[in-house]
């Protein structure tokens, strides 16, 4: 398998939805899957593709795991406690 060089000429259509397909050589060299979240770099006539900060599903496994789940009662009873600190002042 070749790699590509750095610096690659790569052209594309834009179809009539103003999409464009992403070649397969460079989906590859940005690591991009279904789902892959890209930047737009604007610069000046140029744009630059980059992909966003990573895939989230590579997090995987890397937290420990809560020892109960935490249902939607619980998750609303947080949002609201810390809404009423930010609404009283209190930052923590």
């Amino acid at each position: 398998m070749t790699t590509m060089p750095k610096t690659h000429e790569i052209s594309a259509i834009v179809s009539s939805k103003c999409q464009v397909v992403i070649p397969s050589d460079v989906r590859k060299r940005l690591g991009l899957v279904q789902g892959s979240v890209l930047r737009f770099v604007v610069e000046g006539d140029a744009v630059r593709l980059l992909p966003a900060a990573g895939d989230v599903r590579r997090l995987k496994g890397r937290l420990a795991q809560q020892r109960r789940p935490v249902s939607v009662d619980d998750m609303n009873r947080a949002v609201a406690e810390r809404r009423q600190r930010i609404g009283a002042g209190t930052k923590r």
